[in-house]
């Protein structure tokens, strides 16, 4: 399919697991910090929103080298994670999820916010005084009005990881069938004599993903929004 050596079709798996990855992990972390940005009024609630949008106007080589100088292992994270956990991110393919789960972060955390500041508080207070705790009122009602908004939130980020190049090529490298990633083996391939028509073809494939991606939101959005709020 599409002509895609062995070597490519490993990067574009690659991919697809790294930004499968990245999202899933990001996700809760994502739901959890839009909550606390859109109904929380605290101390430092500027500075939180700063540094979540931070990776957004940052270089992605600036954000890369912060996360090889913590993560890597002689960083002060990564060195606690390897020893006690065994946990490497460094020049892995989990440091290249790492990477693309920051670098899509904020594009994730700002719809799902969005789409909690829309939900009319009455909602919810009606389900509180039927019985209901805080936490089952957002997980049976908060959670489920704002379900478009999640859902577009994450394929954001997944997009955005399967396009991620600078921060990961700075943080774990290009190695073939361990980091190499689409964006990576594209630019590998353009640095080749006589590798424009491979590096096409991967062009070709990730904007096929890309375009998936937005379709299976908009589809999923819009499925999410009959059955929740009756549109």
């Amino acid at each position: 399919m599409f002509g895609l050596s062995p070597a490519d079709w490993a990067a574009v798996l690659l991919s697809l697991r790294v930004a499968t990855v990245a999202t899933a992990f990001a996700l809760p972390c994502g739901i959890a910090v839009a909550w606390l940005l859109a109904r929380k009024d605290f101390w430092g609630r500027v500075a939180l929103d700063g540094l979540v949008h931070l990776p957004l106007v940052l270089p992605p080589v600036v954000t890369g080298y912060l996360l090889l100088i913590s993560f890597g292992r002689a960083g002060p994270i990564g060195a606690f994670l390897d020893r006690y956990f065994g946990i490497v991110f460094s020049f892995r393919w989990t440091g290249a999820a790492l990477s693309c789960g920051v670098m899509g972060f904020p594009l994730m955390v700002r719809p799902i916010r969005l789409a909690l500041e829309s939900i009319d508080r009455r909602i919810e207070d009606a389900a509180a005084t039927l019985g209901a705790g805080r936490f089952l009122v957002f997980l049976t009602v908060t959670l489920p009005l704002a379900l478009p908004g999640v859902i577009g939130g994450a394929v954001m980020c997944f997009a955005r990881a399967l396009g991620e190049f600078g921060a990961t090529i700075t943080f774990v490298s290009n190695i073939p069938g361990e980091t190499q990633t689409l964006s990576a083996a594209i630019y590998t391939l353009m640095q080749i004599p006589g590798g424009d028509a491979a590096a096409a073809r991967l062009v070709v494939v990730a904007v096929v993903l890309a375009l998936a991606a937005l379709i299976a939101s908009e589809w999923f959005a819009r499925r999410a929004g009959l059955r929740f709020q009756g549109e």
